[in-house]
């Protein structure tokens, strides 16, 4: 695998989950959250969509940059807190449903690219960033 596939696969999940939030909150908002958390009201429907904005922006730039081999591994850095993430809000504080699986199997996904793209990239680029 190429490591401008691999940016450009990273990019998938962040376009896809990020355009389901922008364009369906609602639904996000009635499968992800466990039921005695759901809201849905003006606002948690907006800030959903804000965050599926926001979402679909960063998908935009891993699709459409050019990534090095410092950036697959400061982005696989960058995701190590997400799985915490995942963690604390399905087991310890219990707010999101099984369906919160899609975010963790999207997070690994990702990870597993990063080091893809990381090992594909040529050693040049590190250098020539310093």
């Amino acid at each position: 695998m190429t490591p401008l596939l691999a940016q450009r696969l990273i990019a998938v999940p962040f376009l896809l989950l990020g355009a389901w939030c922008l364009f369906l909150p609602g639904m996000v908002e009635r499968l992800s959250l466990r039921p005695e958390h759901v809201r849905g009201d003006a606002v948690t429907l907006l800030l959903l969509g804000c965050f599926g904005a926001q979402a679909m922006l960063a998908g935009l730039f891993a699709f459409f940059s050019r990534f090095t081999r410092a950036t697959f591994l400061v982005y696989a850095i960058a995701l190590l807190p997400f799985f915490w993430f995942n963690y604390w809000f399905v087991f310890v504080v219990p707010l999101f449903s099984a369906w919160m699986l899609l975010d963790f199997g999207a997070n690994v996904a990702m990870l597993i690219l990063c080091v893809i793209g990381y090992r594909a990239s040529p050693k040049a680029d590190a250098a020539a960033e310093d």
